[in-house]
Formats: C-alpha cells, sequence, structure tokens
C-alpha cells in the first residue's frame, strides 16, 4: 500500500513538473526583441523592456541565429554587447 502511494505521489509530481513547463513555453517571435532595435544598431545602452524581452526569447537565440534574414541582424557586435549586458550572452 506504502509503495502504491509512493508511485501515485511520483507520478503526479511527473505530471505537475510537465504542466508547469507547457504553462512557461515562450512562443518564438523576433518582434518581441523590437524594444532592442535602438541598443542594437547604436551605442545606447538597452532598456529594461529590451533586457526582459532578449531573456524571454532566450530559447529562440539559436533559432534566429539559423535564420539568414535574421542573422545579419543578431550576429552582430552590438546585438551581442546588449544580450552580455543584460545577462543572456548568445549561444
Amino acid at each position: 500500500m506504502k509503495a502504491s502511494y509512493i508511485a501515485l505521489c511520483a507520478v503526479m509530481v511527473i505530471l505537475l513538473a510537465e504542466a508547469v513547463q507547457v504553462s512557461t513555453a515562450v512562443t518564438c517571435s523576433p518582434t518581441q526583441l523590437s524594444s532592442c532595435v535602438s541598443a542594437i544598431t547604436s551605442s545606447s545602452p538597452p532598456s529594461q523592456l529590451c533586457c526582459s524581452k532578449i531573456k524571454e526569447q532566450k530559447p529562440c537565440l539559436c533559432q534566429y541565429l539559423k535564420n539568414p534574414n535574421l542573422k545579419k541582424f543578431i550576429n552582430t557586435g552590438n546585438a551581442r554587447k546588449v544580450a552580455s549586458t543584460c545577462g543572456t550572452p548568445f549561444p
């Protein structure tokens, strides 16, 4: 009886962990980084909104770098500097 209770608890923990991962999944959208354009195209520091969006979109950065249309904007020294300033260095 005790073993089945422990097994049930373990299954519940796993299911809850998966539910949390699903609810925190990010939708990859490069337009979410529009608040970073001025910081990337100039030497101005990134805003708090820019940094929060970079952190939010971090799981998408590799995908953006593989896209030839986005790579030329994202794979620049300023873009890397902005990401690093925000505490999210590019992969």
